[in-house]
């Protein structure tokens, strides 16, 4: 489930959007949902991310299947900044856990692409779950400055450089 959180940059939606379709032909199993937001408006937000995790989890068998979700947008030491439109929120770490919690399931990845992302990591990472952070907590990442970019220099690394470099991604038995 990629959500671009961002509205004022396309290149969060881009990320998003290319983000879906590689774990969709890497992975293809179950369904892949992506949201991003605009200038307009947009459909990624913090009670929107909670209810598409509910809809998702209730397809899933939550003792074996991976929930993946990849989040990219600008950060802070507060979370991760979500604008759609003119409406502006922080997704704090706290909540994000909460949400992963009350989905009830096992195995998760979490990749975020943001500046101080890995703020987020004590709150989210156990032996379960996987967090993937372009930047630690106190550092920024880069990428975002060209509006016309496709990736964040994270995104390109992770979804197009990595892959290409000859190491295969596989799915476990029964996935």
């Amino acid at each position: 489930m990629p959500f671009g959180l961002f509205c004022d940059q396309g290149v969060f939606r881009r990320e998003a959007t290319g983000a879906a379709q590689i774990v969709e032909s890497r992975f293809g199993h179950g369904s892949v949902v992506v949201r991003f937001n605009t200038k307009t408006g947009g459909g990624a937000t913090i009670k929107s991310l909670a209810a598409t995790l509910q809809a998702e989890a209730k397809k899933m068998d939550r003792d074996t299947y991976i929930l993946f979700l990849v989040l990219t947008s600008h950060g802070s030491p507060d979370g991760l900044a979500i604008t759609a439109g003119r409406r502006a929120e922080t997704l704090r770490p706290s909540t994000l856990a909460e949400m992963l919690d009350q989905t009830g399931v096992q195995h998760k990845v979490v990749i975020i692409s943001a500046c101080y992302s890995g703020v987020l990591i004590p709150r989210l990472a156990n032996a379960d779950t996987l967090v993937i952070t372009a930047a630690d907590a106190g550092h920024a990442s880069f990428g975002c400055e060209d509006n016309k970019a496709q990736w964040t220099y994270f995104g390109d690394a992770l979804f197009n450089i990595a892959p290409q470099s000859g190491v295969e991604a596989r799915t476990a038995p029964g996935l």
